[in-house]
């Protein structure tokens, strides 16, 4: 086989090989998008859930009675 039909093979193999692994990285960059996405979604969600559980704001501390062991 002629150097250059060597030559010509080995760089096909490269491509085919390149193309490959950017699939890959893209079926993965793809999957942590989805991740990333779902994950912020649980955060908004836990953030609304701390928001109504947190007690309303009633003035100023002043205007609460002190606590029993004062």
């Amino acid at each position: 086989m002629p150097e250059s039909d060597r030559r010509l093979i080995e760089l096909e193999t490269r491509i085919a090989f390149q193309e490959d692994a950017i699939n890959e990285l893209s079926r993965t960059a793809a999957r942590q998008r989805n991740d990333i996405d779902a994950l912020r979604r649980e955060i908004d969600a836990l953030r609304r859930q701390l928001r109504d559980l947190a007690p309303p704001a009633s003035g100023a501390a002043g205007d609460e009675p002190p606590p029993p062991h004062y």
